[in-house]
């Protein structure tokens, strides 16, 4: 790997895979196998395509899309176009994504037919610097939806297949450094509107390197995922192997899991991905045998941390797996891991820094504090993010100066304590952002949600512990004295209007006051500890 690590940016650690094995494979979707030749020519392709159509070095390609060949394809093509990719959520609803437009103004946007009915509106809102739509699921006959601007503009849209027609397979010179900017990854904020953290090549590459250092990555391994792109854990599934080498199968996501388990043994993966949410389905399946994928290596474990009794059935589950247990936020990718031969001495920890990495946990003044005691954690290290794209005052709350001049370190915002041989302790979060399905969700952005029901009078959005999710959301909401709004009503409203992973899994409809404290606010302490599920508030699956 010594040669390829001369490389810096994204896409020239995957180039230097194509020149070394080209038939090698690299992506694997739906029984459709492309090699590393193939995946890159068609990457370059797309990006002659965006660069014909007036994206420029450090302009922005929004990819609107589910899991696919399309998708991955258009993350290479924006980066060999010296642009920079932003993979949006496809569950996404109009206003959001008309705010993300908006906010990092894009030259292109590659999306699907299937995502017209909220791409088209949310362009006419917020796609202002639009000067390209591409396609990907539109039948040779079917015609190109039509595109306006909000001035009335139309942007030239086209056809997937009539982008690449044409377009040489070589690659577009590169006129990027490691320093510019990668990717944009928009994560909730604290005030309800998306935040997006901007990562250059050079964090990319240093975070990518050092998760492969601690998974002992080869050429050989086969990882598959069935995690969005537009979560950054299923995006650097794919640049990572990219970078050693690999194959990556790449699923929709986990709506079946027995296809999923036929994969996993079928395609000889030695990687597989989860979150607490597929754990629990795998432990669920009484059948299920480690001995049944003999080439499974490692397994790991983001976005929220699994519970013990997790841990322990899926060791005894997969005797002969590695499982890493690890911690991370957008804004460094990732933090810690917990080596696999402590999971049965620290099985409650989520370990020690990755790495090439430094962590240390500080109290309210910002000076290092003992072993033992609790306290905010930083981070420390080349893999930390440049701050949040146009929004000063929320990078500066995060990233702070560091120890030598001109450094800068994250301040997570997370709440930890050390023990002597630095392994990490997670006790909570000192705002209240809710991280649901390994997604940060700001409760005031559902809140606003809830007050837009008529005979809504006040509304409040917690986390609840759940072992599954990580965290459920749960809502309370007053109605005025006349309101006949039901449970369902309510969700039927938050389905319409919020991505998935925001909805909430409990309703509690109530018929006083919520709680306030001294200024007037409503205090969700008092809602979180007093908190109870009843029974019929739970969210249909």
């Amino acid at each position: 790997m010594e040669e390829v690590c001369r490389n810096m940016l994204v896409q020239q650690r995957f180039e230097a895979h194509v020149e070394r094995e080209p038939d090698h494979a690299f992506l694997v979707f739906e029984g459709r196998r492309l090699t590393y030749r193939q995946f890159d020519a068609l990457a370059n392709q797309l990006a002659h395509a965006l660069l014909s159509g007036g994206v420029a070095r450090g302009d922005r390609v929004v990819i609107y899309a589910e899991n696919g060949v399309e998708t991955a394809v258009a993350i290479f093509a924006a980066l060999k176009a010296s642009a920079v990719f932003v993979v949006v959520n496809p569950t996404t609803k109009v206003d959001k994504l008309a705010f993300l437009l908006g906010n990092c103004r894009p030259s292109a946007i590659v999306t699907q037919r299937a995502r017209a009915a909220e791409a088209q509106p949310a362009i006419a809102e917020g796609g202002a610097t639009l000067r390209l739509a591409i396609w990907t699921d539109l039948a040779q006959d079917t015609p190109v939806p039509g595109v306006a601007a909000p001035n009335g503009r139309e942007i030239p849209s086209l056809r997937w297949e009539d982008a690449l027609e044409g377009q040489p397979a070589t690659r577009p010179q590169t006129r990027c450094i490691d320093i510019d900017l990668a990717t944009i990854i928009y994560t909730s904020g604290s005030t309800g509107n998306p935040k997006g953290v901007v990562s250059t090549h050079a964090n990319v590459c240093a975070a990518a390197e050092s998760i492969m250092t601690y998974l002992e990555n080869r050429p050989d391994d086969i990882v598959l995922s069935v995690l969005p792109l537009s979560f950054d854990y299923g995006l650097y599934q794919l640049l990572m192997v990219s970078m050693f080498g690999g194959t990556l199968v790449l699923e929709r996501g986990f709506v079946y899991p027995a296809k999923v388990l036929k994969l996993l043994r079928d395609e000889h993966a030695t990687g597989f991905p989860v979150v607490p949410t597929i754990a629990s389905i795998l432990l669920q399946n009484e059948h299920l045998r480690g001995e049944d994928f003999p080439d499974l290596r490692y397994m790991t474990n983001t976005a929220a941390a699994l519970p013990v009794s997790h841990i322990q059935r899926l060791r005894a589950k997969f005797p002969r797996v590695r499982l890493f247990s690890m911690y991370g936020l957008t804004e460094c990718k990732r933090v810690s891991y917990l080596p696999p031969e402590e999971l049965e001495r620290r099985p409650g920890s989520v370990g020690i820094a990755i790495p090439n990495t430094e962590v240390y946990v500080v109290d309210d003044d910002g000076n290092r504090v003992s072993p033992g005691t609790i306290g905010e954690l930083v981070v420390r290290g080349a893999h930390v993010m440049r701050g949040y794209w146009e929004a000063p005052e929320e990078t500066t709350k995060r990233y702070r100066p560091g120890p030598l001049p001109g450094e800068t370190v994250l301040y997570t915002g997370d709440l930890f304590r050390m023990d002597e041989d630095g392994f990490l302790y997670f006790i909570g979060r000192k705002d209240d952002i809710i991280k649901s399905r390994g997604e940060k969700v700001a409760p005031k952005e559902i809140e606003a949600v809830l007050y837009q029901l008529e005979g809504v009078v006040e509304a409040a959005a917690i986390g609840v512990p759940d072992e599954v999710l990580g965290e459920a959301i749960k809502v309370y909401v007053y109605l005025g004295p006349h309101a006949t709004l039901t449970d369902r009503q309510i969700r039927a409203h938050c389905a319409r209007r919020m991505e998935d992973f925001m909805q909430p899994k409990y309703i509690e409809i109530v018929r006083e006051p919520l709680p306030k404290g001294n200024t007037g606010k409503i205090d969700k302490k008092v809602l979180a500890a007093t908190q109870s599920v009843r029974m019929g508030s739970v969210c249909a699956e």
